[in-house]
């Protein structure tokens, strides 16, 4: 398994279509990261669920993901499931996060995911942030939309353990989802971890590599 190393990040940028999304599909990556990198910039952008308990969630929940990061977290309002019908006012949420950021790592849904939410704001993501490194998150869900990704992420085990303790303990919201517990999420990061030859971890797609490997 070939290794790439980052090297120092000063700021990341995560967004999600709803509360949740970012914890789900990067929560042990950005605990990794923020432990790895204290004071780091973490930008965080979710297109739904603002002004209500999942707003609450989200906030609460971020804080824990991120442990020691510089965490600035919008959360806005556009209806769940419509983001197609709302595509100015997601592709206008997207522009204002690219204007007053300059990442050195980007955490977004995958281009392919089958959630038409997710879906868009992939898509928007890989325009807005041309020249930054995007990684496609993924999220287990019924429609069966998983598939071969690219990059990984090892987890330690205490810290995908942390991961699926954080969702249930900030996201009491979506415990009544049949999908949502501790089997499918550390089931899914143990697939994963057999992929990438370690214990645990989080897949990612991505979309457009550039290296940098010495001349």
């Amino acid at each position: 398994m070939i290794r790439l190393g980052a090297g120092r990040l000063n700021g990341i940028v995560a967004v999600g279509a709803h509360c949740d999304d970012i914890a789900i599909g990067a929560g042990g990556t950005l605990l990794a990261l923020c432990r790895a990198h204290p004071g780091v910039r973490v930008d965080a952008l979710v297109l739904s669920g603002g002004g209500g308990e999942r707003e609450q969630e989200e906030r609460a929940a971020l804080a824990a993901f991120c442990p020691g990061a510089d965490l600035d977290l919008t959360v806005h309002k556009l209806p769940d499931g419509r983001l197609p019908a709302h595509w100015d006012e997601a592709k206008g949420a997207v522009e204002e996060l690219r204007a007053r950021t300059e990442p050195d790592l980007v955490l977004a849904p995958r281009t392919d995911d089958a959630h038409q939410d997710h879906r868009g704001l992939a898509k928007l993501m890989t325009t807005a942030f041309r020249d930054h490194l995007v990684l496609g998150y993924e999220i287990v869900k019924w429609d069966g939309d998983l598939g071969r990704p690219s990059a990984y992420q090892p987890l330690a085990p205490e810290t995908a353990e942390e991961k699926v303790r954080l969702l249930q303990e900030h996201y009491p919201s979506q415990q009544h989802r049949p999908w949502y517990d501790r089997e499918a999420f550390l089931g899914l990061a143990r697939i994963r971890g057999i992929e990438s030859n370690t214990r645990y971890a989080e897949a990612f797609a991505v979309t457009k590599l550039t290296l940098d490997l010495g001349e």
